[in-house]
């Protein structure tokens, strides 16, 4: 009984329009990538264009540094999102940075980002400025925007790393509760391009298995609009031994 409370009241937090959209989903059916698409877009009812998110939940201890998965992925077709990147750079550099299309470029954004301006949504910085860039990561890196080696975010290539933010590299990592959440495009994109995007971050992801994880790495996959539900799909389609 007090489970089915507990479903109500989680239901009603949500509208009409929303419940009638997770009404045609379904329920026990995982859903092949372009069956998923297409729904994600027909159920998308928003007046805004909305962004596509995949959710994937995987066999995997994020409390172990062996089990943490994380990379970075030049989506197909973008996110459909314009991308701020700040450059934290001197020298030479910042005309590489602002050559390759930098919105913000210059080490004075250090003490810009400690007075509490963070307009930006990705922040590249060179090896040689991280003495200065360190001090920022309790500001940064709880909002996931600290540079960082693994991420490609720290780096003398600046010029190539500014072309592939702006181009539609993002970077994932796995959440405390074993889940990766990443935008795949817009509502507005073709159910092709969709697919390519989707099939592009889970090969990404897949790759990123970490040696130590046993057993089935992938558990479920849902595709959803940001006011739309879940979609699942079948995980085993993007399954490798």
């Amino acid at each position: 009984m007090g489970g089915q409370t507990s479903r109500f009241r989680a239901m009603s937090k949500h509208g009409k329009r929303f419940r009638d959209a997770q009404a045609k989903v379904s329920s026990g059916v995982d859903f092949n990538p372009n069956q998923a698409v297409l729904m994600v877009k027909d159920l998308a009812s928003a007046k805004f264009d909305e962004t596509v998110e995949l959710a994937a939940s995987l066999n995997v201890d994020p409390r172990k540094a062996e089990e943490i998965v994380r990379g970075t992925v030049v989506l197909p077709h973008g996110t459909g999102k314009t991308v701020r990147v700040l450059v934290i750079t001197q020298g030479e550099k910042e005309n590489e940075a602002t050559e390759a299309g930098a919105d913000y470029v210059g080490t004075e954004y250090v003490d810009k980002i400690q007075e509490g301006w963070l307009d930006f949504d990705v922040c590249v910085a060179t090896p040689d400025v991280m003495g200065k860039v360190g001090p920022l990561g309790r500001v940064l890196g709880p909002r996931g925007l600290m540079p960082t080696p693994k991420g490609g975010t720290v780096t003398f290539d600046v010029g190539r790393a500014v072309k592939e933010i702006k181009g539609g590299k993002i970077e994932y990592r796995v959440d405390k509760t074993g889940n990766v959440h990443a935008p795949i495009g817009r509502v507005s994109f073709s159910p092709d391009q969709l697919e390519d995007n989707l099939g592009a971050i889970m090969d990404s992801i897949v790759r990123a298995r970490p040696p130590a994880t046993k057993g089935t790495f992938v558990k479920s996959i849902t595709l959803s609009s940001t006011m739309g539900p879940g979609v699942p799909i079948d995980p085993n389609l993007f399954r490798r031994s």
